[in-house]
C-alpha cells in the first residue's frame, strides 16, 4: 500500500524480479479491500497515505478476521526516536525505514514470509 508512484515502482519492480507477484494499493482503504478479497501473504504498508495514515490501516488489517494474521511490514520515511515503536504498537509485524536499500530490501522482506 503505497502513494507514491516512484517507490510503488522500484518495491514492485525488486519483487517481481524475485518471483513475487504484487498487488499494488494506492491508499489505506483500497489496501485494506483487496488484503480481505486477495488474502495476501504479506502487506507493504507506508505509514505517511492519503486520506488514511498507515496506522489507522495497520489497525483496521488487524480488527478483521480475513488479514489479522497477515504479516504487515511498515515501509516509511518516519525514521524518527518512536517511529519503529508506533509502526509496531499499530499492528505492524516489521518496519523498513525509506528510502528503501535494494540490495537489503528483498531479503527484508522476505524474512517476513510464512515459509
Amino acid at each position: 500500500i503505497e502513494d507514491n508512484e516512484q517507490n510503488l515502482y522500484l518495491i514492485t519492480f525488486i519483487l517481481e524480479k524475485a518471483g513475487h507477484e504484487v498487488i499494488p494499493a494506492h491508499d489505506g482503504l483500497e489496501g485494506i479491500d483487496l488484503a480481505e478479497t486477495e488474502s495476501p501473504d504479506l502487506i507493504l504498508l507506508d505509514i505517511q497515505l492519503p486520506e488514511m495514515d498507515g496506522y489507522a490501516v495497520a489497525g483496521e488489517l488487524r480488527r478483521n478476521p480475513a488479514t489479522t494474521d497477515v504479516p504487515i511490514i511498515a515501509v516509511t520515511s518516519y525514521a524518527m526516536v518512536g517511529d519503529r515503536e508506533r509502526a509496531l504498537g499499530a499492528g505492524c509485524s516489521g518496519y523498513i525505514e525509506k528510502p528503501i536499500n535494494p540490495d537489503t530490501f528483498l531479503g527484508e522482506v522476505e524474512g517476513f514470509l510464512p515459509e
